[in-house]
């Protein structure tokens, strides 16, 4: 702990709250189980379908709660859409997704998992800049018992780690602070700032389903870049075309919806061909920004739509 305190007293933390915390601390070996035991296979394992997970995660209990939820709050996600360009739909359903809507936020001390899990070493880097901006939250005047959340750091209704509260977390409510534990006006704000800081383009949709026709050429559309980010997720993407340019290959939508003929989309398959396809924007790989999942990036776009159903 010397190396870390030293690092983050380097980094502008108080001594003062450095020794306050630091000797509250111990190891919690669950933590480490839980990040020894998370799913996913190796690299080249095969991916699921992603029928049952949509089934799962966009089902009548999240669509309601979203329901719920977005019209108790409507006065604030059109301020937030009137700010930041980012609807309140797609706001509401990132907070369904991480927390249900409020009511799972995680119940882990957050200084000492983040201690934890920066002593073991596995991925210390992270952890250990992690831990700091705790410290430096703490500095800031958050209580000590607001820092509660999950095994790996992220806390707060929309599940920030504590780097990003310190980034982008904003007051919602205007009392002056950035509550994201219980002001779901703050929660929700700072959910929009996070998704324009990531590029949010206003006015351009997140994606829509579509039919594919069985004389698609895939060959002639395959993506032949490589991502530095995510790279699994992004190599199941197809190139870039304009939506009219997918118009003349084909692609229908399935609800008869069409984005404006220039916006850029690369096409998705998740369950293979002869099954529901999306064409995803820009705005769909800003909720990869998110969580860099395919599968939870198109469940929330698509619990986003049914809410506004």
């Amino acid at each position: 702990m010397q190396e870390l305190r030293a690092q983050a007293i380097a980094e502008g933390v108080r001594p003062e709250t450095l020794d306050r915390i630091i000797p509250t601390l111990s190891y919690n070996p669950r933590v480490i189980r839980l990040d020894r035991n998370q799913p996913g296979g190796s690299f080249d394992s095969p991916i699921p379908p992603f029928a049952p997970y949509q089934a799962r995660h966009v089902n009548p209990t999240r669509i309601n709660g979203g329901v719920a939820t977005y019209r108790r709050v409507i006065g604030q996600l059109r301020d937030i859409e009137e700010r930041t360009g980012v609807p309140g739909k797609i706001a509401i359903a990132i907070y369904g997704h991480e927390t249900g809507y409020g009511r799972i936020t995680g119940d882990f001390d957050l200084p000492r998992s983040l201690a934890t899990l920066a002593y073991d070493g596995r991925r210390r880097e992270l952890f250990a800049g992690e831990f700091i901006a705790a410290m430096k939250m703490i500095d800031r005047g958050v209580p000590r018992d607001r820092l509660v959340g999950s095994w790996a750091g992220a806390f707060g209704y929309p599940q920030f780690l504590p780097s990003v509260y310190l980034r982008l977390a904003i007051d919602g409510d205007g009392d002056g602070r950035a509550e994201i534990w219980r002001s779901e006006a703050d929660a929700l704000a700072s959910i929009g700032n996070y998704l324009v800081n990531a590029g949010w383009r206003r006015g351009e949709p997140w994606g829509i389903a579509v039919n594919v026709p069985s004389s698609l050429n895939r060959g002639a559309i395959e993506n032949r870049t490589n991502a530095t980010r995510c790279p699994r997720v992004m190599e199941r993407h197809s190139r870039w075309l304009s939506m009219a340019e997918w118009r003349e290959l084909g692609i229908r939508p399935q609800r008869g919806i069409w984005p404006d003929d220039t916006v850029m989309a690369t096409l998705l398959e998740p369950d293979g061909p002869g099954n529901t396809a999306y064409l995803l924007t820009n705005n769909y790989r800003v909720i990869l920004d998110y969580n860099c999942s395919n599968f939870y990036a198109l469940s929330v776009g698509l619990l986003a739509d049914e809410i506004v159903r």
